[in-house]
């Protein structure tokens, strides 16, 4: 049976014998030209409907002689606007503006966060003179950090300087150090962690290192080669049951060669030292059941701690104009350094 519209955002068919057990998403996308991925969301928010009926499963197999029907919102102007929204800018000049983005703010707008992004900061501070190579959404975005990282992120503001720095960026020869709490410490206290990256096969939100691939990067095609240079710089702690000298909590600085999506949170989670307060990767387990008051502040600050402990502290790069190379670093936020003050108690 053909296609029919019973509003302008609706659209309706019944399915025929041959199309009987088919996946819901895939057969929808058959007939409306829309994308797995986004008829998957519009399923699960009940925009699908069977003989009326919601279904909201997209591996549901179609029935025959069953009227299947699609709400399709209207569509949204997705291009970011201007906001005045407040920058700690560290330098700016012609070329190029670097910031020190606060943990909780969004790079650039996406499904989920259409407004409040760096971007959308930017282009009310530059007003029109950011780099459209980024394209309508990224406009200046050289490189990310994740919406709950903290730290340095440049940000080019003429196409030619989006080039040259996109260039150090694809070389590697970027200079970025970050600061991380952990917990545990890892082995030996300073390496460098080498592997491929990939989603994971079982959380969609999440990256994950492609078997056989540790340290053997050669190992499989899959994925995108990773490398973290780590150095561990100080022990909280001690570790109930573990060798004197194991802390509970490590004060780690990494150095990224790539960077990957979620990078660091993942290689330090693989080997057995996940970022304190990380939602995705970071063991969600208490901190201590130990009755020491010391150790039961610490429980208490990590609670309070919505985030991963993890800043962008420092950032170096060949300027595009003066091809001089330029260094910036940045300070530990409060609420990182007020975690740490708590944390040295457990020295004491």
């Amino acid at each position: 049976m053909d296609t029919q519209q019973i509003k302008s955002d609706w659209h309706v068919k019944t399915a025929a014998a041959e199309e009987a057990g088919m996946r819901l998403d895939k057969w929808l996308a058959g007939w409306t030209g829309l994308s797995r991925t986004r008829l998957r969301i519009l399923i699960e928010s009940g925009q699908v409907r069977m003989n009326g009926d919601i279904v909201n499963s997209p591996t549901k197999k179609v029935k025959e002689d069953v009227e299947y029907a699609l709400l399709v919102p209207p569509p949204v102007d997705d291009t970011p606007t201007p906001e005045n929204i407040p920058l700690d800018i560290t330098y700016e000049d012609y070329d190029l503006i670097v910031v020190n983005k606060p943990a909780g703010m969004t790079v650039h707008p996406a499904p989920g966060s259409r407004s409040a992004t760096l971007v959308n900061a930017l282009l009310h501070h530059c007003a029109g003179s950011l780099s459209g190579i980024g394209g309508v959404m990224r406009p200046g975005i050289v490189h990310r950090i994740d919406k709950d990282t903290s730290g340095l992120l440049v940000v080019a503001k003429t196409d030619q300087a989006h080039q040259f720095l996109s260039k150090q960026f694809a070389k590697h020869t970027v200079k970025r150090k970050y600061i991380c709490l952990a917990r545990s410490a890892p082995k030996p206290r300073t390496g460098q962690i080498i592997s491929r990256l990939a989603r994971s096969p079982n959380d969609r939100k999440k990256q994950a290192v492609v078997r056989g691939t540790m340290n053997n990067i050669n190992a499989s095609d899959h994925g995108r080669h990773a490398v973290t240079n780590y150095k561990y710089v100080k022990g909280y702690g001690q570790q109930v049951g573990a060798a004197l000298g194991m802390p509970q909590v490590s004060k780690i600085e990494c150095r990224l060669e790539t960077g990957r999506t979620h990078q660091i949170r993942v290689h330090l989670a693989h080997i057995g030292c996940p970022l304190l307060g990380d939602p995705l990767y970071g063991k969600q387990r208490a901190f201590l059941t130990s009755k020491n008051p010391n150790e039961l502040a610490v429980s208490e600050a990590l609670k309070a701690f919505k985030r991963q402990a993890l800043h962008a502290a420092s950032l170096g790069f060949i300027h595009p104009t003066s091809k001089e190379q330029i260094e910036f670093e940045q300070p530990l936020p409060p609420d990182m350094a007020n975690l740490i003050t708590v944390l040295e108690n457990l020295n004491s």
